[in-house]
């Protein structure tokens, strides 16, 4: 549970960030029912808590040539020593990784992975992905299309 006691005003405010989070605070304040002061205090105070971490924006992958995603798990090596530190430090250092989770089951890691085409990726997997430290296995899954892709957090499980 959230440090900071959230309130159904608070709620509201973090559905519509999370809807359009380039609402003005004016916008914003009328659509949770506040005047604009009380609005943005309460949106710093989301902020400082760190409950609202950034706004971004969201970008077109296909618009962007960006139209092959692939879901790559990795297993490393040895699990007693620095190779998954290693291999997230290396993670990080790829553009094309736009998402990493550390899983149990099969893989040891999950990558998303963004890339023009297949030939791209052929050239990812085998320039970079299999020579990234510890690595011992990687299994490739094709999306084949995005039935949801970034969607709003739930907030429904927050106390009223």
């Amino acid at each position: 549970m959230p440090t900071l006691k959230l309130d159904a005003i608070d709620r509201k405010i973090l559905a519509a960030l999370q809807r359009n989070a380039r609402l003005t605070n004016v916008e914003l304040a009328d659509e949770v029912g506040l005047s604009p002061s009380p609005c943005l205090r309460r949106v710093k105070i989301l902020e400082e808590a760190g409950v609202i971490s950034g706004y971004h924006a969201s970008l077109s992958r296909t618009e962007l040539g960006l139209g092959l995603t692939i879901f790559v798990g990795v297993r490393v090596e040895r699990h007693h020593d620095t190779a998954p530190d290693a291999l997230s430090d290396a993670i990080r250092d790829v553009p094309e990784i736009i998402a990493c989770h550390l899983v149990s089951g099969e893989a040891d890691f999950l990558l998303q992975v963004v890339v023009t085409d297949l030939a791209a990726y052929e050239k990812l997997l085998l320039g970079i992905l299999l020579k990234l430290p510890g690595v011992a296995d990687i299994r490739s899954n094709f999306a084949i299309r995005a039935l949801k892709e970034t969607a709003p957090l739930p907030l429904g499980h927050l106390p009223s």
